[in-house]
């Protein structure tokens, strides 16, 4: 988390267990990969706060193995990811030549940033917040779509609870950078990552659909 190590420690290992349970509630393949995404956050919940502990007892090269570590989850993961495993979920065939869109736009824009982490060097920042300091060409038309692909695209699904995800991720996207201009990724993926819980909620309901389902037709 964007605010002390503590806190980036109990979160991570909060969100990892909400990650097994949802892990544990997906029942098909093809849920596994949006099934993963709290556990996920999860760890890069305790990345960062490895990365608080690097400050505190001066550790360069734990600092340096964090921040990208962090950087390659918040910058290349997330865009690439997130596309791929709500395509995954989508029954409905032109929502999901839709989605095929978004997730050419996530791997490119991913991979893009990822050039940059490779190329140039990653800086974290602690302040109140962690800064990273990273350069790249075209700020706003890569975030944009940056947002496309770990935002809009869930807005395609026809799934109601992924739309909110979707929504909400968005929404806390302006919020952090809003008030966290300068730690706006460590911020926002702490955001982010409190909203997976609805992930859970996702299969808990879909799970409860099909024991519905089944007990009719028994």
């Amino acid at each position: 988390m964007c605010f002390s190590a503590t806190a980036s420690f109990v979160a991570g290992v909060s969100l990892s267990a909400v990650g097994v349970v949802t892990l544990k509630k997906a029942t098909r393949k093809t849920d596994m990969p949006f099934a993963l995404i709290p556990l996920l956050f999860g760890i890069q919940q305790i990345v960062e706060g490895m990365l608080w502990l690097s400050f505190r007892y001066d550790a360069p090269l734990l600092n340096a193995t964090a921040t990208y570590l962090f950087s390659v989850f918040s910058h290349t993961l997330w865009p690439i990811f997130v596309p791929f495993s709500v395509g995954l979920l989508e029954p409905v065939r032109w929502r999901r030549n839709v989605m095929h869109l978004f997730q050419v736009i996530g791997l490119s824009i991913g991979l893009y940033l990822l050039y940059f982490i490779v190329k140039y060097p990653v800086i974290a920042v602690a302040e109140e917040h962690i800064v990273y300091v990273s350069p790249h060409f075209y700020e706003a038309p890569a975030m944009l779509l940056y947002l496309l692909a770990t935002c809009v695209v869930s807005f395609f699904s026809s799934h109601r609870l992924v739309q909110v995800f979707g929504g909400l991720a968005l929404l806390l996207f302006f919020i952090a950078y809003w008030f966290y201009t300068v730690a706006l990724f460590s911020v926002w993926c702490f955001f982010s990552a409190i909203l997976s819980v609805m992930i859970l909620m996702f299969f808990w309901s879909s799970a409860q659909s099909r024991a519905g389902v089944g007990s009719l037709r028994s």
